[in-house]
């Protein structure tokens, strides 16, 4: 795939919060949403949480592998912040996204996590109206 190539990536991300984590998990979240809102790629951002099960979804969508390259690049410092409340328990790849993004999310994803690349048929993304924050 070439830069010139544009692939929608979508991420769904499934994060244990850890026992006790749960308002430092969210001020971390709040925090790197808040970030990637005002300097990040990122086309959509939202994240959820299910307090009873202590999981947390998170959804990304990219217009590349270039835009991911960005977040990483901008967003580490987020990213470890929030990891310090949570593990992954499952990450999804909506998309095809280049090799070298393949293997940073094997990379930090691990042995420990499901992950699954899923390729796009077909679709289309409309924001008719801005989004609530």
């Amino acid at each position: 795939m070439t830069a010139q190539d544009s692939t929608i990536l979508l991420f769904r991300n499934t994060l244990r919060i850890t026992d006790g984590h749960l308002e430092g998990f969210r001020d971390a979240v709040a925090r790197a949403v808040a970030f990637a809102q005002r300097h990040g790629p990122q086309l959509m951002v939202e994240t959820f949480v299910d307090e009873e099960r202590m999981l947390a979804h998170s959804f990304q969508l990219y217009r590349d592998s270039d835009a991911v390259r960005t977040h990483w690049k901008l967003a580490d410092p987020y990213i470890r912040e929030v990891m310090r409340h949570c593990r992954v328990e499952r990450f999804e790849v909506f998309g095809e996204p280049d090799a070298d993004v393949v293997a940073g999310v094997r990379s930090a994803i691990g042995e420990q996590s499901a992950l699954t690349f899923t390729p796009r048929i077909a679709g289309f993304v409309r924001f008719a109206t801005a989004p609530r924050t």
